[in-house]
């Protein structure tokens, strides 16, 4: 990211929620951030910033892990203290309800862990100026 970049993050008034809910581009909130379901685009169509900078990591994963463990096994006990439905019931529900909400979360926080990345300016630590 150049300095000027760097300069306009804060200063752009798109909020990082907004444009990670709305998987959108993270200085203009316009154009859209991925071009597959999960996939990066190289740049905005609509701004022209080149988002060489991304590096979400496995941060998205691991959020979604601690959110969907936290709400699958909670509905998982729900629906065994209320109706104590049979096993494969339970297996044929959570494994299809799991992946989907699992998929649609990755989407979210992939796209607003970038989007917080732009706005804080957040890059790898470095010992000196290149």
């Amino acid at each position: 990211m150049s300095k000027a970049e760097k300069t306009k993050a804060q200063s752009s008034g798109v909020s990082p929620i907004y444009t990670g809910l709305m998987v959108k581009c993270p200085r203009c909130g316009k154009g859209s951030l991925l071009h597959t379901f999960l996939n990066l685009r190289e740049h905005c169509s609509v701004c022209g910033l080149n988002y060489a900078f991304v590096d979400s990591g496995d941060g998205p994963a691991v959020f979604a892990i601690f959110i969907l463990g936290f709400l699958v096994l909670g509905a998982a006990l729900w629906v065994e203290f209320n109706f104590e439905p049979a096993l494969w019931v339970h297996v044929v529900l959570w494994c299809f309800v799991t992946p989907i909400l699992a998929l649609g979360l990755l989407r979210f926080l992939k796209a607003t862990l970038i989007a917080l990345q732009y706005y804080h300016r957040a890059e790898e630590g470095r010992l000196s100026e290149d």
